[in-house]
């Protein structure tokens, strides 16, 4: 096991590439989905269960555990990975898109950004100094700079404003997390859809240098093909040899998609929100097990999936305990779903690695079409 961080490239299939990247808590197989565990838990799922479902790291949320129960807390108690129980890799966002999301509760500044807290209304402070301190209290292995990620639909001005702020922050960032061997920082690459002003920040983050690279601002409400088409060039213009993460995404097709891109690393609540209410990921497509049609269907959700829930229990009982509100509902769907996400990356690193994605994604995108199969 290495001692410090890095990444191996292993193989690629067009665009599509598969490698390991190495900490001193393991490895990490890309292309790799991070489960997102906001408040030191992955929801309705033991740490042990979502390691079961092949994943290799999670990803905590800086900005909710500042607030509760505080970074400093957490520190106390011997660090993130002991508090929840994960002794594998941890990603920290720097908790800049939350805060950005909370519109009139803050007030945006070269420093940083002023806000009150959603819990109790309480005024913190929040700059690239800050959330490097937290993540080091926190003891995450891969930490991500602090920026300002705009909503889009935007203006050139805005999305340039806000663009090279985020690369001043960069900076500050990287003179902040210091020389912590073993532990990882990420520069994230903003721009908007503009191709010029993410090639502006792409050159901005390689002049500062950093283990790895988000893609950032995207997800954020411009939709699919407009999301496709900047990472049609927006990877490409991040070192071949450092990990590539797009934040935020996402849907199965949204992950293929991404990968088919040059994408190495990817994160979302959606299949764990999903399971709690009441969706299921299939290779068919989405299950929406709350439907009456699922009443008296003894089939599993999906024949060739593995999990507890297609094992152990029929659509006709998952459907019965959805309706029925009962809490084992939300553990079997969200350990379906994290499952199929897992099974989901391992086939496209197989395929990446014998060169036949294409294929991968046309068979993906086929069986999508053919939907979901109606009970006789």
């Amino acid at each position: 096991m290495s001692a410090r961080f890095s990444f191996t490239l292993s193989a690629t299939s067009g665009k599509a590439r598969t490698g390991v990247i190495s900490t001193p808590r393991g490895e990490i197989r890309t292309p790799a989905f991070m489960p997102v565990g906001t408040a030191a838990t992955v929801k309705a799922m033991l740490p042990e269960s979502v390691r079961a479902t092949g994943a290799d790291i999670l990803l905590g949320n800086t900005y909710h555990l500042m607030l509760r129960p505080t970074a400093e807390r957490i520190a106390a108690l011997g660090g993130l990975h002991r508090f929840m129980n994960w002794e594998r890799p941890i990603l920290t966002d720097s908790g800049g898109f939350q805060v950005m999301s909370l519109a009139d509760l803050r007030k945006l500044t070269e420093e940083g950004v002023s806000f009150r807290s959603h819990i109790d209304g309480s005024r913190h402070m929040l700059t690239p100094e800050r959330s490097m301190e937290i993540q080091k209290l926190l003891g995450s292995d891969i930490v991500m700079c602090f920026d300002e990620c705009p909503a889009l639909p935007a203006t050139r001005d805005r999305i340039a404003e806000s663009m090279r702020l985020s690369m001043r922050w960069a900076e500050r960032s990287k003179d902040a997390f210091g020389d912590r061997p073993g532990h990882a920082l990420f520069g994230i690459q903003q721009g908007g859809l503009e191709r010029d002003f993410r090639e502006e920040s792409a050159e901005a983050l390689k002049a500062i240098g950093f283990d790895g690279y988000a893609v950032g601002g995207l997800a954020v409400g411009e939709g699919q093909e407009a999301m496709f088409g900047c990472l049609d060039h927006a990877p490409d213009m991040l070192p071949v040899d450092k990990p590539r993460y797009l934040m935020g995404v996402g849907k199965p097709d949204d992950i293929v998609g991404a990968v088919a891109r040059g994408i190495d690393m990817m994160d979302c609540v959606l299949p764990s929100r999903s399971g709690r209410t009441g969706q299921a990921f299939t290779r068919r497509g989405v299950v929406n097990i709350k439907n009456a049609r699922h009443a008296d269907d003894p089939r599993p959700l999906d024949e060739e999936c593995s999990c507890p829930a297609c094992t152990g229990y029929s659509r006709a009982y998952l459907h019965h305990v959805f309706r029925a509100g009962e809490i084992i509902s939300s553990m079997l769907l969200t350990w379906h779903n994290l499952h199929y996400y897992q099974e989901l990356m391992q086939g496209m690193r197989e395929a990446i690695a014998a060169d036949r994605f294409a294929e991968f994604e046309a068979g993906f995108h086929a069986a999508r079409a053919e939907g979901d199969i109606a009970p006789i």
